[in-house]
């Protein structure tokens, strides 16, 4: 499957990019676990999987 569109070059994007957190969180949504819930504790602090970005991008699961 090919999502998105790049230049001739294959460098930039063009259309439809996907950014790494929601990527994440489409595959973490997928495989039943909520990426916002899901939380770990370093250096005294809460942090998430896909840090304060990432939204499940519902054209990839179509």
């Amino acid at each position: 499957m090919v999502y998105g569109e790049t230049d001739e070059l294959g460098y930039n994007v063009v259309n439809d990019g996907v950014h790494v957190h929601d990527l994440q969180a489409t595959i973490l949504n997928q495989l039943g676990i909520d990426h916002e819930a899901l939380t770990y504790k370093f250096q005294g602090r809460r942090y998430r999987l896909t840090d304060v970005h990432g939204k499940v991008v519902s054209a990839l699961l179509a």
